[in-house]
């Protein structure tokens, strides 16, 4: 079996006993961003399985963007990254 060398983890534990790893992450090539897409971006960075800088430049995030992602889940949870949902999580 060959393994690609990576920098940082293959894989890291969340909060709730799952394991995620390089391959829950979606595709490079990724140009229609779902919540569970958005979202899978989002945990792969706060618990450390890739660096931010390095998952803005693999998806072609802006900082501003990521943030944003990251705010909503924060604030609201993961149902405030889909679209639809826009409208009732945006601040007044």
């Amino acid at each position: 079996m060959f393994l690609k060398k990576v920098d940082g983890p293959r894989a890291v534990t969340l909060p709730d006993g799952n394991v995620m790893t390089r391959a829950d992450l979606p595709p490079e090539n990724t140009r229609r961003w779902v919540a569970s897409r958005k979202a899978a971006v989002v945990r792969g960075v706060l618990y450390g399985l890739l660096p931010q800088k390095e998952a803005m430049r693999k998806y072609g995030l802006s900082e501003e963007e990521f943030r944003s992602w990251v705010a909503a889940v924060a604030d609201h949870g993961e149902e405030a990254l889909k679209a639809t949902a826009l409208k009732k999580y945006r601040q007044p």
